[in-house]
């Protein structure tokens, strides 16, 4: 099958012909219509997770997917073949990634049926950041008519959290530069939504709007300790870029440091508000597998949104 791969990190990623998989004990063999790309490809290709996982070359990358169920692995129950799947590859090792022609998953957790009415594009374009700003949403748990500062907003994860945020009552307050990224913003949501712009002073343009500071923050993007420094005592931040409890030493406010988990649940939940029209799927470009490399360059570029890879 053709595949992204790295035959060694750091290293950039490459299309190259790979075995195709086969379904242990446990697993789907999915035929992979759709994936995208997210920012731990990348860290993976940069090495950057040499020593916290074991890499198994070549080492197919890849994360979210989309695409049919081609066979079974021994014991599966609960899907059949020819059912449409999606989800986010969940091992315990890298190599076995979605960016590719066919990948195989844990049936028991990390994959979902795909509803009538969520494109194959979108849905492989969901699950990691949906999962990711579904469950920094929970940690910081916005109250009704409280202000949430989401910093990223113009990435994939915080593309759809200015979308759920508004439904939980938050006064959304969301960073992006002038002009496109800030039309891009403002376009997600019939709500409103305060744009502020990160280069110029970023407190001064909260402050005005939130005085007494904010009262949570999603940190997916920039310096979580001047972010947190906006929050009003007791406020909660979100980080999913590694920011801590130490960080943050001398300041009354509680830090969450984000891993999210793409359970089923989780992944249903956010299929079935996509379908119904609630939630869209932020991708701004979709790419041939065959022109990976290129998808690639376009997200460490700062692309807006999701980058969709078409594997079919």
């Amino acid at each position: 099958m053709r595949a992204v791969t790295l035959e060694s990190v750091p290293s950039a990623p490459a299309v190259t012909e790979a075995d195709t998989p086969r379904p242990e004990a446990g697993e789907l063999l999915v035929k992979v219509a759709a994936a995208s790309l997210n920012g731990f490809d990348v860290a993976v290709a940069a090495g950057y997770m040499q020593g916290m996982m074991e890499h198994r070359f070549p080492l197919v990358l890849g994360q979210d997917f989309a695409g049919t169920v081609e066979a079974l692995g021994e014991g599966v129950e609960g899907f059949a073949v020819g059912d449409a799947v999606f989800g986010v590859v969940l091992k315990p090792f890298l190599g076995a990634g979605s960016l590719a022609e066919y990948v195989t998953v844990p049936a028991g957790h990390g994959v979902a049926r795909v509803p009538a009415g969520l494109k194959a594009e979108d849905a492989g374009a969901l699950g990691v950041a949906g999962a990711t700003a579904l469950v920094s949403l929970d940690a910081v748990a916005p109250a009704e008519g409280g202000t949430l500062l989401i910093s990223g907003a113009s990435g994939g994860v915080g593309a759809l959290a200015v979308q759920l945020a508004p439904a939980r009552g938050a006064k959304v307050i969301a960073t992006a530069r002038p002009g496109t990224q800030t039309d891009f913003v403002t376009g997600l949501t019939d709500a409103e939504v305060h744009v502020v712009d990160f280069t110029g002073d970023l407190q001064g343009q909260v402050r005005a709007i939130a005085p007494e500071g904010v009262d949570a923050v999603l940190h997916l993007a920039g310096d979580g300790a001047a972010l947190a420094a906006l929050l009003r005592p007791g406020g909660q931040l979100a980080s999913t870029t590694g920011l801590t409890q130490d960080d943050v030493k001398g300041r009354d406010v509680t830090v969450h440091t984000i891993m999210a988990n793409p359970d089923a649940r989780i992944l249903t939940s956010l299929a079935e508000q996509v379908a119904s029209g609630a939630l869209r799927v932020p991708v701004t470009a979709t790419y041939p597998l065959e022109q990976a490399t290129q998808a690639f360059t376009a997200f460490s570029s700062g692309t807006q949104g999701k980058i969709a890879v078409s594997c079919s």
